[in-house]
């Protein structure tokens, strides 16, 4: 009977990298960047980051082609749309039970409409976000200039107050004496000016 190890070893490759502190170009390439078509899973994908036109993917485009599409009047209109194919599914589902399958494909259609129009604006968002970070991280940075402003101005009349203080000090410290008498005796320990 052969016995099984709960936490199997790891792979060998961590041999690879056993001289790497003493000798960094000991250690292996990396693999090459992947470009154009690959396979991971059993599925073929590609490192061009483009969204495949709906035609593309047999599907028919219920909105407008081209590049000035207005986003918001057709993403309106294809929700109009939705909801419209589906008060008749609710319909024909009462009326024709057997006629079902042509108004759930439309309503498919629609949704995947609206799924590619709604992924046609990634790129916006991404950049909306984007900016949105770096507008935040400026205004952080401009926020910490002006703590550090205000806090100079903080330490500057601290620091004013304290040499006010200290000058005080020297003055107070000039006009003690402290008198001996002759023999080194101390008779007398602070004597202060009359003004």
């Amino acid at each position: 009977m052969a016995s099984t190890s709960a936490y199997p070893p790891p792979p060998p490759y961590y041999k690879l990298y056993k001289d790497f502190l003493e000798n960094p170009d000991s250690a292996p390439a990396p693999p090459p960047v992947i470009e154009g078509m690959y396979t991971m899973f059993g599925s073929t994908y590609t490192t061009d980051d483009l969204l495949p036109s709906l035609e593309d993917q047999g599907l028919r485009q219920l909105y407008p082609k081209g590049p000035n599409i207005d986003y918001k009047k057709e993403l309106k209109a294809l929700n109009r749309e939705l909801l419209l194919q589906v008060l008749e599914l609710i319909d024909v589902l009462v009326e024709r039970p057997s006629q079902y399958a042509r108004r759930v494909e439309d309503v498919a259609l629609i949704f995947r409409n609206l799924h590619h129009l709604l992924n046609s604006l990634r790129p916006h968002q991404a950049r909306a976000t984007l900016i949105h970070i770096l507008e935040m991280q400026i205004q952080r940075r401009k926020q910490a200039v002006e703590d550090i402003r205000r806090y100079k101005i903080i330490a500057c009349r601290r620091q004013s107050r304290v040499q006010i203080c200290l000058k005080t000090c020297k003055e107070i410290c000039s006009d003690l004496k402290i008198l001996y008498i002759s023999g080194g005796e101390r008779k007398q320990g602070f004597c202060f000016k009359n003004h």
